[in-house]
């Protein structure tokens, strides 16, 4: 469970593609952020109304929703760099429409989104480093989800949360050895973040992949 190796996977797996995982971003950050963006600056009377406390108030739940209602697309942007970890596979546009398939899968997505939302809100009343030690706990619940299509929304944080125990400190650490490369991507305005994301994510996902290799290898073992 080293961090440079899943880094070094990631990066792997993702050449030859690099530019193919950029366009990949920029297609979901143009649908998944400018879009809800550029409607809550309409339902809000315009730019210079937008910027103001109350007018902003007024459009942020219109916001939510359509945010809530496009969160699938983000679902499946992590699951296509799962593909990719696992199997090279190429990056396609149309990854991003995968957790769109089922109905049902639809429903349980934003079903497990809201659920993990109402856990750590109440984990974070008691202190912020707890509420943080379980949004940690829970980070895994998407991969899950793809792996078990047919698990429930408890059963799915509860997996999450039993293949981070004992990783949570290790997931931490590999989320700030990518500090150096945010902040870059925050002096070229943002830029950088169409690189970064497909690395992060690959990332994550070699992290996610080792954890069920672990906890498959160690239910052989016992």
């Amino acid at each position: 469970m080293k961090i440079k190796t899943f880094k070094k996977k990631a990066k792997q797996q993702l050449k030859g593609q690099w530019g193919r995982a950029a366009l990949f971003t920029l297609l979901f950050g143009a649908i998944y952020y400018v879009i809800p963006l550029i409607i809550e600056i309409n339902l809000s009377g315009g730019f210079e109304n937008w910027i103001s406390t109350d007018a902003t108030n007024g459009s942020t739940a219109s916001t939510f929703v359509i945010t809530l209602v496009l969160l699938p697309l983000y679902i499946g942007y992590l699951w296509t760099f799962l593909s990719v970890i696992r199997t090279g596979e190429q990056i396609k546009l149309s990854g991003l429409l995968q957790a769109f398939s089922e109905i049902s899968m639809y429903l349980k997505i934003l079903g497990t989104y809201l659920v993990m939302m109402v856990y750590m809100f109440l984990w974070f009343l008691l202190l912020i480093i707890p509420g943080v030690i379980k949004a940690f706990a829970y980070s895994q619940t998407y991969f899950v989800l793809k792996d078990n299509p047919d698990i429930g929304i408890n059963a799915a944080i509860t997996r999450s949360r039993k293949l981070m125990h004992g990783y949570k400190w290790k997931y931490f650490l590999l989320q700030l050895s990518f500090i150096g490369w945010i902040i870059l991507s925050l002096i070229t305005v943002g830029i950088g973040f169409i690189w970064l994301s497909p690395y992060l994510s690959a990332s994550n996902a070699a992290f996610y992949n080792e954890l069920v290799k672990k906890q498959s290898d160690d239910e052989v073992v016992a």
